[in-house]
């Protein structure tokens, strides 16, 4: 097996590509070693000295790491864990452990998910991250955002919330006046 290594924005996180699915269904991320116990990956993952967050997308696996330990030092490691658990063929997910996203019926909250899905997910899941849609304040114009994996504590995720993704937003759904990142 071959594990294709990637940079991301975040200097703390790399994407790993094992050439598989991971979590084709819905990413699945893990902040803490305890939230990693639904999950064999992520409960192996922790287990290296270093690492703080992983994120599981469709065919990548972010792995974000503390800012005092070198790539150098911890990703032999990483790529020796996915390369065991991606071996052992064990199941990689407790069953129930996606989150389910907000559904919006109708109206703004729908043209928001709809552009956030098929334009901005895409293009942050290429550098190992993912923003999940939370909601929409009709009345201040708020849109809500999660951002998850490498996104999470990327020094440029502001500029790409702000620059990028409230300027999409606002040239497509008149009613968005500003975009937030929630926890």
């Amino acid at each position: 097996m071959f594990i294709q290594t990637e940079d991301t924005p975040n200097p703390n996180t790399m994407k790993f590509l094992p050439g598989r699915e991971i979590a084709p269904e819905s990413p699945r991320e893990f902040a803490t070693p305890e939230e990693a116990e639904a999950s064999l990956l992520a409960r192996e993952l922790f287990a290296v000295d270093g690492v703080t967050g992983v994120f599981c997308g469709a065919d990548y696996i972010s792995v974000s790491k503390d800012e005092t330990i070198g790539w150098p030092h911890i990703k032999p490691a990483l790529l020796g864990t996915i390369m065991d658990v991606l071996q052992s063929g064990a199941t990689l997910f407790e069953a129930d452990g996606g989150e389910a996203d907000f559904e919006p019926d109708s109206g703004p909250a729908k043209e928001i998910k709809e552009i956030i899905d098929t334009r901005v997910r895409p293009a942050v899941a290429r550098d190992g991250g993912d923003i999940i849609f939370k909601g929409f304040d009709e009345k201040t114009g708020i849109v809500a955002l999660v951002m998850r994996g490498a996104c999470a504590g990327c020094p440029s995720s502001t500029m790409t919330l702000k620059s990028g993704i409230e300027n999409l937003l606002k040239h497509y759904v008149p009613e968005v006046r500003e975009v937030v990142a929630v926890g």
